[in-house]
């Protein structure tokens, strides 16, 4: 399928949240293409649905996309994203009807790797409480937690996709080694080279719990991995150890690590992403000293706000101009529903 420019004057799209990224370069994009955008700014799924119908391309941040909502948007060709991430969407519904899910690859990979850094050099370094010391006028207090010694320490990495390899190579130097786990990874060509460049060693995610002193989430959300950071895996980390998560808050059951961390078990935690975002300043997880969070801007930078929203109008020009999206997550051979450039 092929279409020139002059004939999308019939199609349509909207933005459902926007995550608050400035995206009028996406939507010019979209326009100067002959497209109809609409930008609504919520992630409720009834006025989505309501405001969608008609709609070819669904441009989403973090709204949730139902199978429910699918279903009642017989004309949706593409759900377009703005995250690397897919969660959010029902990707068996869309692949049954015949809507393309596209995802985002590579825009945010150095500042996300660098936020886990600084996420784990302020959790080790006992940044949040010093700071607080202070500025509260107690200069000379001195934790209970004796800080350690990075260069003595080992750095593990559960997932190992360009994000956990990008952390691998910015903080190795720091490190005395950097274990993996990555089922994906470990038992392949690629990852046995993988070792040999970025002087990772994988082991099984048993003995990342094991060995590691501090321990970085670089995996998907998916049914698999929801709270896959749980009692049982918080227990059988090394006690004293760190845990810094800058992918999905899902993947950690906060009762049990709040647990964890008020028993003294695991030094602490530093997170860019919690199960309920906005969150609320007043629950305990905000509230605990040892626990440092920061409001999922893992991904910042002036550059990364541009290659997203860049990258997420592309997509869907992409593909109405070619028939297939740059980076799809939901690969579909003969859509079911075709683009009707007529309406």
């Amino acid at each position: 399928m092929s279409t020139d420019s002059q004939s999308l004057a019939g199609l349509r799209a909207l933005y459902t949240d926007t995550e608050g990224l400035d995206c009028s370069l996406g939507i010019q994009a979209l326009e100067d293409a002959g497209i109809s955008v609409t930008v609504l700014e919520t992630r409720d799924s009834d006025v989505i649905t309501e405001q969608a119908q008609g709609v070819q391309a669904l441009l989403v941040g973090y709204a949730p996309v139902t199978r429910h909502m699918i279903e009642q948007l017989p004309e949706l060709r593409i759900i377009a994203l703005l995250s690397m991430g897919f969660d959010n969407v029902d990707v068996e519904a869309a692949r049954e009807h015949g809507i393309w899910v596209t995802n985002i690859l590579g825009a945010a990979t150095e500042e996300v790797a660098t936020h886990a850094l600084a996420l784990t050099l302020f959790a080790t370094r006992g940044l949040g409480i010093y700071s607080t010391n202070a500025r509260d006028g107690r200069w000379n207090d001195r934790d209970t937690v004796v800080l350690p010694r990075l260069s003595t320490q080992t750095l593990g990495l559960v997932g190992f996709g360009r994000i956990g390899q990008h952390f691998a190579r910015i903080a190795r130097p720091l490190f005395s080694k950097i274990v993996a786990y990555d089922p994906f990874q470990q038992d392949s060509e690629a990852g046995k080279a993988l070792e040999l460049e970025l002087g990772i060693r994988f082991v099984s995610l048993s003995q990342v719990q094991k060995e590691a002193d501090v321990i970085s989430l670089h995996m998907p959300l998916s049914e698999e991995t929801t709270e896959i950071v749980n009692c049982e895996f918080l227990s059988g980390m090394k006690s004293g150890a760190y845990l810094v998560n800058v992918s999905r808050g899902a993947l950690i059951d906060e009762n049990a690590l709040i647990n964890s961390v008020n028993t003294g078990h695991i030094a602490g935690a530093a997170l860019d992403a919690l199960v309920t975002e906005p969150a609320d300043p007043s629950s305990a997880i905000m509230r605990n000293p040892r626990i440092f969070v920061t409001p999922h801007v893992g991904y910042l930078s002036g550059a990364s706000e541009h290659d997203y929203v860049m990258m997420q109008a592309q997509n869907v020009l992409t593909y109405v101009q070619t028939g297939k999206p740059n980076t799809p997550v939901v690969l579909v051979d003969q859509p079911k529903r075709p683009v009707n450039t007529q309406n």
